[in-house]
């Protein structure tokens, strides 16, 4: 029986250390077997998960003796921290293992979106040669709005910075007398989406949070304006972003993440023929870089924790 459970996928080198200290259980798409991601658990004393993994009170139960929950990421609303709270297992995420691979999606996308050349691939394969309609904006002079100014959030606002942005951030759990604020202009969250060109989302999923990108807030945008969201599902209304892109009433979006995921064929069909949005499947923050540092960040984690070190 196993002693640790990895229901996901985790980098090969950091498993192998786990697997020389005791029995583990690595099947990448445990995930999508619930029934044996329970029945693995009977003698668990860790799991390890990413995203997909809901992490909820009946998968708990089937965990008597889980001590901890490992989180190849920082996202945390998959899993249920007052069920792991009450059965006292310990939830760690792995922060700050991954910004740089967000802070880098974000500068590409951002940069992607605002110049608006790579769209016609096709048209320029058959000849068309449309360059009066690619002609885009230059990112040097823009503002940068992040919502959200934590560690991820001011990666990528330093790798703005030096592209010639001027950067901006709404975030009131951030103190006014808080460092990092003489790196960005605190503006509250109605003027960041007023006054700015490239609008990043750097918040977790909450009641607060949920629909924050919303039709009032989006109507707020300037039209040559773009969205970027790899942070959590569920902080954006797809539904009104894709109508204010439909209409252009901003310039684009880009979407790392989604209410429901996987994206299926239905709840994608909502953004079919969209021409100014840029869809990716939750990978933001997976390079192989950051893959090696996330989950050896969670492996030390669960050897000390473990007491297996």
């Amino acid at each position: 029986m196993a002693d640790i459970v990895i229901a996901e996928f985790m980098d090969e080198a950091s498993v192998h250390r786990l697997q020389a200290k005791t029995p583990v259980l690595y099947e990448p798409d445990l995930v999508d077997r619930p029934d044996d991601l329970r029945a693995a658990l009977g003698s668990a004393r860790a799991l390890i998960v990413r995203n997909r993994t809901q992490v909820r009170a009946a998968l708990l139960d089937a965990g008597p003796k889980l001590q901890l929950v490992g989180r190849l990421g920082v996202g945390l609303d998959n899993i249920d921290l007052a069920a792991c709270a009450a059965r006292n297992i310990a939830v760690y995420p792995a922060t700050g293992a991954n910004d740089a691979a967000v802070a880098e999606y974000v500068v590409c996308t951002a940069m992607m979106l605002l110049r608006g050349a790579y769209r016609d691939t096709a048209a320029v394969a058959a000849g068309s040669w449309p360059r009066e309609r690619l002609i885009g904006l230059e990112i040097a002079g823009k503002r940068a709005g992040l919502v959200g100014f934590g560690g991820t959030a001011r990666q990528a606002a330093a790798r703005l910075a030096a592209l010639g942005m001027h950067i901006s951030a709404a975030d009131p759990f951030l103190p006014a007398s808080h460092p990092a604020w003489q790196t960005a202009e605190r503006l509250e969250l109605s003027e960041l989406f007023a006054t700015c060109d490239v609008i990043s989302l750097h918040v977790p999923l909450s009641a607060e949070t949920r629909h924050l990108v919303n039709r009032e807030t989006l109507a707020l945008m300037k039209p040559n304006a773009v969205l970027i969201n790899a942070a959590r599902g569920g902080v954006v209304d797809e539904a009104a972003l894709a109508d204010s892109l439909r209409a252009r009433q901003i310039a684009g979006a880009a979407l790392d993440v989604f209410e429901n995921e996987p994206l299926d064929t239905v709840h994608g069909a909502l953004f079919q023929g969209i021409d100014n949005l840029i869809l990716t499947p939750h990978i933001a923050g997976v390079t192989a870089e950051s893959n090696v540092r996330v989950s050896s960040m969670i492996a030390d984690i669960v050897l000390r924790d473990l007491k297996l070190g």
